[in-house]
């Protein structure tokens, strides 16, 4: 049993995008990240960056007891290597999924994550911070139209690379880019939208709306993630 604890996120998106993908018996713990639930001593005793997602594996390979991922990378590759899916065991082609993924974790996301704060929820509009992170974003979809011109996904087959980066590309209009002006990565964004278990986690994020009120800038991105709880 895996323990999921999660929000409506990018970075949570991957991981119920895995789990669809695998089968993976699981149970959903939401953690209200504007409220402030990332902060609790509880939350923290398994994720000490206070942020989501986090899993609990109940039932990991050494028999052990219950053991804690936090950070979406580490979690994808957790889970492929507990249930030998989506990462491959070959040298080569495994680390060009790790190299795609770390290209997520370094890049995309927290690239595309500042055009998405200064574009869409900065309270005051900077226009070199815009111009900056929009830039950047299409710098970033140059390089994976690049490489989807090469390959049917990112490293041939369908691997956690592609389950990383495509939560961050859905949102592509946020992030000041249009899907027509990168065809293969259109063409690959497709191709990951139409797989069951995307469209699946796809429906239940059509319905989730995210409110910014006040308690919720202070949590995100106020005063409150720098107090100890």
């Amino acid at each position: 049993m895996i323990d999921l604890f999660t929000a409506r996120t990018p970075n949570t998106q991957k991981i119920h995008i895995m789990i669809e993908e695998t089968g993976l018996e699981h149970r959903e713990f939401r953690i209200d990240i504007g409220k402030g639930d990332q902060f609790t001593p509880e939350y923290l005793a398994i994720n000490p960056n206070n942020k989501v997602p986090t899993i609990v594996d109940h039932d990991p390979a050494d028999g052990g007891e219950r053991f804690a991922v936090f950070e979406s990378g580490a979690i994808l590759i957790y889970l492929a290597e507990k249930t030998g899916r989506f990462l491959s065991t070959d040298p080569r082609p495994r680390s060009q999924t790790l190299q795609w993924l770390m290209f997520q974790m370094g890049s995309v996301g927290p690239m595309l994550g500042q055009a998405h704060h200064f574009r869409a929820y900065a309270r005051e509009k900077i226009p070199y911070a815009i111009d900056r992170y929009t830039k950047e974003a299409s710098r970033i979809y140059h390089v994976l139209n690049t490489q989807l011109g090469k390959h049917e996904f990112l490293v041939d087959e369908y691997s956690i690379a592609d389950m990383a980066i495509f939560p961050w590309i859905r949102l592509h209009e946020r992030q000041g880019q249009e899907l027509d002006s990168y065809a293969n990565v259109n063409r690959w964004f497709q191709a990951v939208s139409a797989r069951p278990a995307v469209e699946r986690d796809m429906e239940r994020l059509s319905a989730a709306v995210i409110e910014i009120t006040d308690e919720f800038w202070r949590n995100m991105w106020g005063e409150e993630q720098y107090k100890q709880r």
